[in-house]
């Protein structure tokens, strides 16, 4: 799978009509990267990861790998590992991701048992990507400060503090259904979002999905889902990473900003508590959708997305290179994770971007159905 960054647009407003140019062949639906900020940074030499886990058998795998000294980072990185009991020298401030409140949060049997975390990182996805075949399944990694973001350039930005920057490892053995697992993996962002909120008697924050992998709140952008895959022995490894921006402003806005601005006295978010409400909820909607499909979870996502009867121009070529005006309405998603829209002449179509395009909205080829 190949990884694409989309870049953050302030002043997104949802449309009811979307005028879209698609002038190019069909290309295979590709993944994002969320980049919360944009400044260009050197990758730095070496890098220290802390290893923690919730039990008695992850804490001896995280021995096992430490003794082995078995993780490494693509570019020849120099990685040096610590328990958890080693690392209080390289928490540097009340900031910092506190791994115990993490970890106390976590009631699942398989996602986020075992925990990576280092204090400023390249990238979260190159570490669970890299060493897939070392860490359990269910392995997340978790920094606080990524300055090397993951896209389909060479740019380099660094994602600061105050945003909730982790990947995760997951297994899958039906290639079909691979591209759907960003959408379960946004759906849980915002369910836990609404967890958190609900347990903390806090004011309702309402994070909706820009398909396909983009999280928005009040207009702005403020996270994105990336997926990658590979082959392996008969089983997909799917690396799963995941940008959200909890308590930092900039470049749009944050969960918190937007709390204060509705309740100015109410407690703040924190990435620990999210982060473990996360994959409580994912891990249910994932064996939701691994039992029964993604039609177990479509009416939730529905309800959270963007899209639902949203108009859509479709601009094609025709006869002598004319240019001609199709207008379609979204329905919902086809059910190998397209956009199934209905043409004013009530024929069914299926919207895929066109591969040119940083908005899928302004590159969609359509297909008859």
């Amino acid at each position: 799978m190949e990884a694409v960054r989309l870049t953050t647009s302030s002043n997104f407003h949802l449309l009811n009509i979307l005028v879209v140019r698609c002038f190019t062949s069909l290309k295979p639906l590709r993944r994002l990267s969320f980049p919360v900020s944009a400044s260009a940074m050197e990758s730095d030499a070496s890098c220290n990861l802390v290893l923690y886990g919730k039990s008695s058998v992850e804490t001896e795998i995280a021995k096992c790998l430490k003794n082995k000294n078995s993780l490494t980072l693509p570019d020849n990185t120099k990685v040096s590992l610590f328990l958890e009991s080693e690392a209080k020298h390289l928490v540097k401030d009340d900031d910092s991701f506190n791994l115990s409140l993490f970890m106390n949060s976590i009631i699942t049997h398989r996602f986020g048992r075992f925990l990576i975390w280092s204090p400023r990182l390249s990238s979260t996805h190159d570490v669970v990507s890299h060493n897939f075949s070392e860490l359990p399944v269910g392995s997340v990694c978790v920094t606080d400060i990524q300055f090397k973001g993951r896209g389909r350039t060479k740019n380099v930005w660094e994602s600061p503090k105050g945003c909730l920057m982790y990947s995760f490892t997951l297994e899958m053995e039906d290639g079909r259904v691979v591209p759907l697992i960003q959408y379960v993996v946004s759906l849980a962002v915002t369910e836990a979002v609404k967890d958190v909120c609900d347990k903390k008697g806090l004011p309702y924050i309402d994070v909706k999905i820009k398909w396909p992998n983009d999280l928005y709140l009040n207009g702005l952008k403020v996270g994105g889902i990336l997926c990658t895959s590979t082959y392996r022995s008969k089983k997909f490894h799917v690396s799963v990473g995941v940008g959200l921006n909890v308590d930092n402003e900039q470049p749009t806005t944050c969960l918190n900003a937007v709390l204060k601005g509705m309740s100015p006295e109410s407690t703040l978010l924190k990435r620990e508590e999210i982060l473990g409400a996360f994959f409580h909820k994912f891990e249910k909607f994932f064996d939701l959708f691994m039992d029964q499909g993604f039609k177990s979870l479509e009416e939730l996502y529905y309800r959270t997305w963007l899209h639902s009867e949203q108009r859509v121009i479709v601009e094609e070529k025709g006869e002598e290179d004319q240019v001609v005006q199709n207008v379609v309405t979204i329905q919902g998603l086809t059910s190998s994770g397209y956009l199934l829209a209905i043409g004013d002449d009530n024929q069914m179509y299926e919207l895929h971007p066109d591969g040119n395009s940083f908005d899928f909205f302004k590159g969609l080829v359509r297909r008859k159905i």
